[in-house]
């Protein structure tokens, strides 16, 4: 039986009653903008660091992009994922012409250090930074992410040198 909307609506309203749902997205989405506000600072001339899409509870994320990619037209995606409570970075091209032209050009290479999206709708790239984050160390959090975010942006930089 397929669920109407009015009894979504009365269970989103019992959970967010309970208040717990209400507060972990606040928190998330703090979060969130506390890390877009450390890679504007720590990069400032490095990364173009873009606008914090808060979502509609299935991701949340902000682009933070080398000036190299972005000459290319290509993006990078700092991802929350909020069915699976992860990050994770995207490559992402600025349109669909360009998505599909940067995916065709992975698809048709051996290269094989990521895995390659399945389809060029959403993504082209698309790698898991941190599974479980631990909010509870949140600087050791902010270094993790920080540290893959690097090495993705590399591995990618230079393929595409």
């Amino acid at each position: 039986m397929k669920e109407s909307l009015h009894q979504n609506i009365e269970d989103y309203k019992k959970q967010m009653e309970l208040g717990t749902v209400p507060k972990a997205y606040k928190g998330i989405i703090e979060y969130l903008m506390n890390l877009r506000t450390h890679f504007i600072n720590q990069y400032p001339t490095e990364f173009i660091v873009g606008t914090l899409y808060q979502g509609y509870m299935d991701m949340s994320y902000f682009p933070v992009t080398p000036k190299s990619l972005k000459t290319q037209k290509l993006k990078i995606g700092l991802v929350f994922n909020h069915q699976k409570i992860r990050f994770e970075i995207w490559l992402v091209g600025q349109n669909k012409q360009i998505q599909k032209k940067y995916w065709n050009l992975f698809m048709g290479s051996d290269w094989n250090k990521y895995v390659i999206s399945k389809t060029a709708q959403e993504s082209i790239i698309e790698h898991i930074l941190v599974e479980n984050p631990d909010f509870g160390k949140m600087n050791l959090l902010t270094e993790k992410i920080e540290n893959e975010t690097r090495k993705f942006i590399k591995d990618i930089t230079d393929v595409l040198a």
